[in-house]
Protein backbone atom coordinates (compact mmCIF):
# COMPACT_ATOMS: atom_id res chain seq x y z
CA UNK A 1 0.00 0.00 0.00
CA UNK A 2 1.36 3.61 -1.17
CA UNK A 3 1.67 5.73 2.04
CA UNK A 4 3.35 8.80 0.50
CA UNK A 5 1.31 11.80 -0.26
CA UNK A 6 -1.52 11.90 -3.07
CA UNK A 7 -1.13 13.62 -6.35
CA UNK A 8 -3.54 16.33 -5.06
CA UNK A 9 -1.52 17.15 -2.41
CA UNK A 10 2.00 17.70 -4.62
CA UNK A 11 0.04 19.98 -6.56
CA UNK A 12 -1.82 22.44 -3.87
CA UNK A 13 2.04 22.74 -1.84
CA UNK A 14 2.55 24.72 -5.25
CA UNK A 15 -0.24 27.08 -4.26
CA UNK A 16 0.73 30.37 -2.25
CA UNK A 17 -1.36 29.48 1.01
CA UNK A 18 0.14 31.83 3.50
CA UNK A 19 -0.50 34.45 0.42
CA UNK A 20 -4.09 33.59 -0.22
CA UNK A 21 -4.95 33.56 3.40
CA UNK A 22 -3.84 36.84 3.42
CA UNK A 23 -5.96 37.92 0.73
CA UNK A 24 -8.84 36.01 2.46
CA UNK A 25 -8.19 38.08 5.46
CA UNK A 26 -8.35 41.57 3.63
CA UNK A 27 -11.13 41.15 1.82
CA UNK A 28 -12.86 39.29 5.15
CA UNK A 29 -13.69 36.17 2.59
CA UNK A 30 -14.84 34.35 5.55
CA UNK A 31 -16.75 36.83 7.30
CA UNK A 32 -20.14 34.52 7.53
CA UNK A 33 -19.09 31.26 7.21
CA UNK A 34 -18.90 28.74 9.88
CA UNK A 35 -17.72 25.32 8.57
CA UNK A 36 -16.60 25.68 4.82
CA UNK A 37 -13.75 28.02 4.45
CA UNK A 38 -12.48 30.21 1.30
CA UNK A 39 -9.37 27.55 1.06
CA UNK A 40 -11.99 24.60 1.18
CA UNK A 41 -13.83 26.32 -1.77
CA UNK A 42 -10.27 26.31 -3.57
CA UNK A 43 -9.77 22.46 -3.07
CA UNK A 44 -12.98 22.04 -3.79
CA UNK A 45 -12.80 24.00 -7.12
CA UNK A 46 -9.45 22.33 -8.04
CA UNK A 47 -10.63 18.78 -7.30
CA UNK A 48 -13.71 19.67 -9.84
CA UNK A 49 -11.79 20.50 -12.42
CA UNK A 50 -9.37 17.46 -12.04
CA UNK A 51 -11.79 15.30 -12.17
CA UNK A 52 -13.80 16.97 -14.71
CA UNK A 53 -17.18 17.53 -12.59
CA UNK A 54 -19.73 19.16 -14.80
CA UNK A 55 -22.20 19.98 -11.65
CA UNK A 56 -22.29 20.49 -8.32
CA UNK A 57 -24.34 17.38 -7.95
CA UNK A 58 -21.17 15.31 -9.34
CA UNK A 59 -18.96 17.60 -7.28
CA UNK A 60 -21.13 16.39 -4.24
CA UNK A 61 -21.19 12.85 -5.35
CA UNK A 62 -17.50 12.79 -5.79
CA UNK A 63 -16.53 14.04 -2.53
CA UNK A 64 -19.15 12.11 -0.15
CA UNK A 65 -18.27 9.02 -1.72
CA UNK A 66 -15.33 8.33 0.10
CA UNK A 67 -14.95 10.94 3.33
CA UNK A 68 -11.43 9.64 4.28
CA UNK A 69 -10.11 10.69 1.02
CA UNK A 70 -11.71 13.87 1.30
CA UNK A 71 -9.83 14.83 4.70
CA UNK A 72 -6.66 13.77 2.75
CA UNK A 73 -7.16 16.70 0.12
CA UNK A 74 -7.16 19.14 2.78
CA UNK A 75 -11.17 19.48 3.02
CA UNK A 76 -12.17 19.70 6.29
CA UNK A 77 -16.62 19.51 6.10
CA UNK A 78 -19.00 18.18 4.22
CA UNK A 79 -19.52 19.36 0.83
CA UNK A 80 -22.96 19.80 -0.15
CA UNK A 81 -24.88 21.19 -2.83
CA UNK A 82 -26.26 23.63 -1.11
CA UNK A 83 -23.04 25.18 0.65
CA UNK A 84 -21.12 25.24 -2.74
CA UNK A 85 -24.14 27.19 -4.38
CA UNK A 86 -23.74 30.14 -1.61
CA UNK A 87 -20.33 29.76 -1.31
CA UNK A 88 -19.85 30.16 -5.07
CA UNK A 89 -22.63 32.73 -5.14
CA UNK A 90 -21.60 35.00 -2.45
CA UNK A 91 -17.58 35.21 -2.70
Amino acid sequence: MYTGRSIFAQLTDFLPTRRFQTLVRRYRGDQKTRTFSCLDQLYTKIYAQLTCCESLRDIEACLSARPSQRYHLGIRGRVRRSTLRDANESR
